[in-house]
């Protein structure tokens, strides 16, 4: 692994989804030498499984920015620095002892180093979370921080928002860390906190726990019930004043361990989104009928 230049003018990019592509724009507005980007080969959609680009390629080529899917093609090309952000896979050693790279990490390490940072920030509560400009090392997310810039995170925020906030708050730190020059990386300080994927288990509604809770794991995205042996999604969802007994179903609204969840937005199994509402007139529930049963 080597350290980047003092003067960083020509660049490779390394991202797939579409949360990575205002970096990639913005650092070709702000007028670096995009050299390569690498993303993701294209998927096949569709019918007629056609490929599909990913928004990086589609950016970069609207952009007039080189791309290629092997990440060693970068050491055929001349650059100061790779710039890492949420690429998906990972850059061997071989890389790193060729060409420095720093990567956007959206949280504040060391807390929530690995793949859901921004999932996990607001499974446990967390009330600020943060990016960081860190070097690309061999460890997970264990390279010395260059910035970070700390962000709220709103009681009704979505992985979705947050995400959006903490691009926000990243593509200037970015654009200005590399214009005015990296300096000195800080070693990260603290006990790790990793933030492993979610799993489908764990996103499971439990009746039994606090509203409060059943909140987080339905803003993550994904959270679900069963309604008579089939699977409901529970996309938006809010936690109310009351007492009722965990599950079942007064109208809209849910009993839980520790208050009340008020169902906004859900899909039955082999159907599309709905208003909860819609949902209740469709399945009729009877007194006394209980989700997750």
């Amino acid at each position: 692994m080597i350290d980047p230049p003092v003067d960083i003018r020509r660049l490779v990019y390394l991202g797939t989804p579409e949360e990575s592509v205002p970096f990639l724009e913005a650092l070709d507005g702000a007028g670096f030498d995009m050299a390569l980007a690498v993303t993701r080969p294209d998927k096949r959609r569709g019918r007629r499984a056609d490929p599909t680009p990913s928004p990086v390629k589609a950016a970069a080529l609207d952009l007039g920015v080189p791309v290629c899917s092997e990440v060693d093609d970068v050491l055929d090309v001349e650059a100061d620095l790779g710039v890492v952000v949420a690429f998906g896979q990972i850059i061997k050693p071989h890389v790193l002892d060729r060409l420095a790279m720093v990567n956007v990490h959206f949280s504040l390490l060391p807390r929530w180093r690995g793949a859901a940072p921004v999932e996990r920030a607001i499974l446990a509560g967390d009330q600020t979370t943060g990016v960081c400009l860190m070097e690309v090392a061999e460890g997970l997310d264990t390279g010395r921080v260059y910035r970070r810039v700390e962000v709220p995170i709103a009681p009704e925020a979505t992985a979705t928002t947050l995400r959006a906030d903490l691009v926000d708050a990243a593509v200037p730190m970015l654009v200005s860390a590399l214009r005015d020059g990296l300096g000195t990386p800080d070693l990260q300080q603290g006990e790790p906190v990793y933030a492993a994927k979610i799993s489908r288990d764990e996103l499971r509604l439990d009746w039994s726990s606090s509203a409060e809770f059943l909140n987080r794991q339905v803003r993550v995205g994904g959270a679900w019930t069963t309604w008579r042996g089939k699977t409901l999604k529970i996309w938006s969802a809010l936690p109310v004043t009351g007492s009722h007994t965990p599950g079942e179903l007064d109208g809209p609204v849910v009993g839980t361990g520790n208050g009340q969840l008020q169902l906004v937005e859900v899909q039955a199994e082999g159907k599309s989104r709905q208003p909860a509402e819609d949902w209740l007139r469709g399945a009729r529930p009877t007194p006394g009928d209980r989700l997750g049963s």
